[in-house]
């Protein structure tokens, strides 16, 4: 199967905000070119990614809850509507444990749960029992887990050994995201990216952080993994996706 281009969405305080390297506190409303004079148009934004990027999935992260703020439950039923994105939205809410699953009740998502807020490594069962197709972030912050000593696992912080451990787990999709690399246009940590596509190869296997272009989705298309988190490069009409879902660098 070819590479799964999956749009991103940040939002906080209802608006769609342009993330650069996980600094919150300095988010802005984004200004893509898919939504020209539409600043922060949450909504509006979600029906490009599936109208004109014409994704099948989209990943959603509710900052406010994020941060243990309210989730935004009333904008994300809206964009999982067919008024927004009306595919399948992926959604990181700061879930940490099975009783947080309650903060999706109502709406058409797949639970996304982040290192970064994962209290504990043995809750991590109880989550995995209660939404078997919930996927994992593996967050990292310039190829160090962004993760609480007690959110790890016994085989210790590589990122490898974090991601060999998850398959053991039951997650059978992971997002390997390096927050220090997100809007920067760096490019993705390839070499760590395919020393965890080698370890965990019955794994779905998702990237984010730094895509700049087709040529990086190329690259990770011929290294093994499934898929690609991408929005800066469609904000700035760097990449765009063909009827075909063909990635093409827009000139």
């Amino acid at each position: 199967m070819p590479l799964e281009l999956i749009p991103v969405l940040d939002l906080a305080k209802g608006l769609a905000v342009h993330a650069v390297e996980g600094d919150r506190a300095r988010y802005a409303p984004v200004d893509s070119a898919l939504t020209p004079g539409q600043p922060g148009d949450a909504v509006a934004l979600a029906r490009a990614y599936r109208q004109v990027v014409r994704a099948e999935r989209c990943y959603v992260a509710d900052l406010d809850a994020i941060v243990g703020g309210t989730t935004q439950r009333e904008l994300l039923a809206r964009l999982a509507a067919a008024e927004g994105f009306g595919g399948t939205l992926l959604v990181d809410a700061g879930i940490a444990s099975a009783a947080d699953l309650q903060r999706l009740a109502g709406v058409p998502a797949t639970p996304v749960v982040g290192l970064e807020t994962l209290r504990r490594w043995d809750d991590l069962a109880g989550l995995v029992a209660a939404a078997p197709t919930l996927i994992f972030s593996l967050d990292l912050r310039a190829g160090q887990p962004l993760g609480r000593p007690a959110a790890l696992p016994s085989s210790g912080r590589d990122p490898v050994a974090i991601a060999v451990a998850l398959a053991g787990a039951g997650v059978r999709e992971v997002i390997l995201l390096d927050l220090a690399r997100v809007g920067r246009a760096q490019g993705p940590d390839v070499a760590v990216l395919a020393a965890v596509r080698a370890a965990v190869p019955g794994i779905r296997l998702l990237a984010g952080g730094g895509v700049r272009g087709a040529d990086d989705v190329a690259h990770l298309e011929q290294i093994g993994v499934d898929g690609v988190l991408v929005a800066s490069a469609l904000h700035r009409g760097a990449l765009a996706v063909g009827q075909d879902q063909s990635p093409r660098v827009v000139r």
